[in-house]
């Protein structure tokens, strides 16, 4: 199912709300985000990375936009796709590319991998494997912070075939009833694995599901970082001042199969090359270009310091070490001794 007409067309902005600084802190972030991914994906193929694995190529202003939106403090939580939103908030990606490689070094001590990027340091509380089994503890997460007074907020992300999920539907309820400072973020990339949204629901606009509860919901141009921005801004005024939570649908798209595993037949080639012109981290390098924030020079240094940036955490996680057997009985609900496990 392509979702073009749901969205209006992708624009250079002429009336310029951000600064210099945010247009190129955006550019490269997500170019960041961007080269690491066609890394990984590449690592893949050659099977230095197994298990499974879900690039996030081409909706990478659903998490620029929103990081640019909010303050260090507030957390994250998000599905499996999960390897760009730390890679914004500030993870070495030495750390994200070691736990692709299951090793010692990465975030998680090579016990996540791909789907369970963790990094308390920057607050962001993981990538979840299991569908939508991240709502409610992003509701959770929020309930903390207003029990704690702390003036923070959640942003909790989830693709468009989560929102089928019931637990969806009761963390909304009860965000709602308590005014939890939750953000709630529909992805719609139009596909959830490789079913389109109009084959799973009556309901195509999914920021309408919302209004069952009266929950301030918005659709958000999601190839733009200035309207996630923009977005994200207005729901976490509401979120501190105390009049609970939003829920924003990101009209956004994957240039990628829903997996490595996925070849993507569901779609046609003119569908894909739609998103491509529309492609987020091009529109934002235009800005800069066109407003003259810097020079193609400038932008090619850039370039050239992330892919170095890349490959150094490619280094780094091949020279790691595996975890060792006896983290296996590590890092679990409750540290105790297992005397009848034999050395």
């Amino acid at each position: 199912m392509a979702i073009t007409k749901q969205m209006p067309e992708t624009k250079v902005n002429s009336d310029l709300k951000f600064s210099k600084e945010t247009y190129l802190r955006w550019y490269e972030m997500m170019q960041l985000m961007r080269k690491f991914e066609e890394k990984a994906g590449q690592l893949y193929g050659q099977q230095k990375i197994k298990g499974f694995c879900h690039l996030y190529i081409g909706q990478e202003a659903c998490a620029a936009g929103a990081i640019t939106a909010l303050t260090k403090d507030d957390k994250w939580i998000t599905a499996y796709r999960d390897h760009a939103h730390p890679l914004g908030l500030g993870t070495s990606p030495n750390a994200v590319m070691a736990e692709l490689f299951a090793k010692s070094t990465g975030c998680s001590k090579g016990k996540g991998g791909s789907m369970h990027i963790f990094d308390k340091e920057v607050n962001f509380v993981g990538g979840h494997g299991i569908v939508g089994a991240q709502v409610p503890l992003g509701a959770g997460l929020a309930f903390a912070e207003k029990y704690n007074k702390t003036g923070n907020l959640c942003i909790c992300y989830m693709g468009d075939g989560a929102v089928r999920q019931g637990a969806f539907h009761e963390a909304l309820n009860m965000a709602m009833l308590w005014k939890l400072p939750v953000i709630f973020v529909i992805e719609n990339n139009g596909y959830a694995m490789g079913t389109s949204v109009k084959r799973t629901s009556n309901v195509t606009e999914l920021y309408k599901l919302g209004s069952a509860y009266d929950m301030p919901s918005e659709p958000v141009n999601a190839m733009r970082c200035e309207d996630v921005h923009e977005a994200v801004a207005r729901a976490a005024e509401r979120a501190r001042a105390g009049e609970g939570p939003s829920l924003l649908e990101f009209r956004t798209y994957r240039y990628k199969g829903h997996s490595m595993s996925d070849p993507a037949k569901y779609r046609t080639k003119d569908e894909l090359e739609t998103y491509r012109n529309q492609d987020p981290i091009e529109v934002v390098r235009q800005t800069i270009l066109e407003n003259n924030f810097a020079t193609e020079q400038d932008l090619e240094q850039i370039d050239a310091r992330i892919k170095e940036q890349v490959l150094e955490s490619v280094e780094f996680a091949e020279k790691s070490p595996y975890p060792t057997a006896d983290e296996l009985y590590k890092d679990i609900y409750a540290q105790q001794d297992y005397p009848y496990i034999q050395d």
